[in-house]
């Protein structure tokens, strides 16, 4: 160590990857090709697997967005009016805050 001062590294493993081979039309080829150069990316299946992980979040906040409204939808007019309410007193307090 002498005075000098070590910094710890880290080394990031790269996250395992399948090699799959698939068929695609020429213009689904064309699209990818175009993607990867204006995006810069240094593949198309760096571009691929973009396109597939922004697909996927969309698919989980559906999913969350579905189960939030089944969650407001299953309410009763009762529970519905006490939300209101308690929603009306929350912004009640952040103005009084804001005073």
């Amino acid at each position: 160590m002498n005075g000098r001062t070590m910094t710890r590294t880290t080394h990031r493993q790269p996250a395992l990857k399948a090699k799959k081979s698939y068929t695609l039309s020429p213009e689904s080829v064309d699209f990818l090709e175009t993607l990867r150069r204006k995006r810069r990316a240094r593949s198309v299946s760096f571009v691929l697997e973009e396109i597939l992980q922004a697909v996927r979040r969309e698919a989980e906040l559906a999913k969350i967005n579905q189960s939030v409204s089944d969650y407001y939808d299953s309410l009763s007019d009762e529970e519905v009016e006490e939300l209101g309410q308690w929603g009306e007193f929350g912004l009640r307090q952040l103005l009084k805050e804001d005073d």
